[in-house]
């Protein structure tokens, strides 16, 4: 049976999920932040980050106590163009953007700003930070790592977490070029967006204890919390693809996440402790700010980047392709886009946002379905 599909305006699911989020006990001025984050997936298509998240990643750790729901984010360490900070487990929306204007404040005064977090968690897409410098005239980088889910090459076990990284520069044209790409072939996000659609997986993304590939949705995400199912890296299973690569692209983000903060990694992200209950998933990040202008003026660079993505575009087209995209373009069109449809809320999101709405007594708020 296909599933029935109601669109809603993106602006009314924001304020849902702000709505929520301040009725879990985050304050105002962070729930509105927090909401921003995940409708800014949502817009764009990345359906994995978005809505669909707002309760498993975010409401349930504040109600199981994993996750702070007010955040103190503290600087630990602060030497000329870099710090660390700390999240103490809160919201990491706040944490994550708080250091990449920390970032910024340090790019603006010495051309470069890192910063780099320990005890944070789950912060929505990487790029949202990139993008915060890139409105400032600036290249913002940011990754993070992650529970266990990418299994090196050669192995079977999933060790590395799918550990994003998110490029954004300015251009001269209406949107950045934005990178923001997970170090697997799918990330974790996407699983579970096939698990809510009722979709098989396609080969190549998952393999099983024995190596061979796996498309049960469901059945993998069962696994991937028994380490009985690993995602493969970028460049897919074995080495025939390259995926030692994705498999290297996902170490050094563990390493720029853990190392310099000497935070947590690893088999230690599980979001579990050792007798099993569940404790805070004290992810790290590393954000990076570069302020443009003390390289060359604004305005030169921006262009040199539109002509850059230009030329890539015009480049000939494969047969059957009428079309070359660079990294951010299909996300600003697919914006303009559901700025006039809004979002697709499907049964499973449906179903969420009423538990959601009677969990947390939003008694103001009259949702345009009743029953998922």
């Amino acid at each position: 049976m296909e599933d029935k599909i109601i669109y809603m305006p993106c602006d009314t699911v924001e304020k849902f999920m702000r709505d929520a989020f301040v009725a879990a006990g985050v304050p105002a001025e962070d729930a509105a932040l927090c909401a921003n984050v995940l409708i800014s997936a949502d817009k764009r298509g990345i359906d994995s980050h978005g809505v669909g998240r707002l309760c498993s990643f975010y409401l349930d750790r504040i109600r199981d106590g994993v996750q702070q729901a007010v955040t103190n984010v503290e600087f630990v360490r602060k030497s000329g163009a870099t710090a660390v900070v700390d999240g103490h487990a809160g919201m990491a929306m706040v944490v994550a953007k708080k250091s990449m204007e920390y970032a910024m404040e340090c790019a603006r005064k010495y051309g470069v700003g890192i910063v780099a977090v320990r005890n944070s968690s789950h912060f929505g897409r990487a790029g949202y930070y990139a993008d915060l410098a890139a409105k400032e005239g600036m290249i913002g980088f940011c990754v993070t790592n992650a529970r266990p889910a990418i299994a090196p090459t050669f192995s079977t076990q999933n060790v590395l977490g799918t550990n994003p990284i998110a490029f954004t520069m300015p251009s001269d044209e209406a949107f950045p070029f934005a990178f923001d790409c997970a170090t697997s072939v799918a990330q974790r996000g996407k699983i579970e967006l096939y698990g809510r659609l009722g979709k098989d997986l396609p080969p190549g993304w998952v393999i099983d204890v024995e190596g061979k590939t796996r498309t049960d949705t469901q059945g993998i995400l069962a696994d991937l919390m028994k380490s009985r199912a690993a995602l493969a890296p970028l460049g897919g299973i074995g080495e025939e693809g390259a995926g030692y690569k994705g498999y290297g692209f996902a170490t050094v983000v563990e390493l720029l996440s853990s190392a310099l903060q000497q935070g947590y990694f690893l088999s230690q992200l599980t979001g579990f402790a050792a007798d099993g209950s569940k404790q805070s998933p004290r992810i790290g990040h590393f954000v990076m700010a570069i302020n443009i202008e003390n390289f060359t003026d604004l305005a030169s660079f921006k262009k040199h980047v539109g002509n850059v993505l230009r030329e890539i575009r015009s480049a000939r087209k494969a047969p059957g392709h009428d079309r070359i995209y660079t990294a951010g373009e299909k996300e600003y069109l697919i914006a303009l886009e559901r700025e006039k449809t809004g979002i697709a809320i499907n049964t499973a999101l449906r179903k969420m946002m009423l538990k959601v709405k009677a969990d947390y007594k939003l008694d103001n708020w009259e949702l345009p379905f009743t029953e998922a």
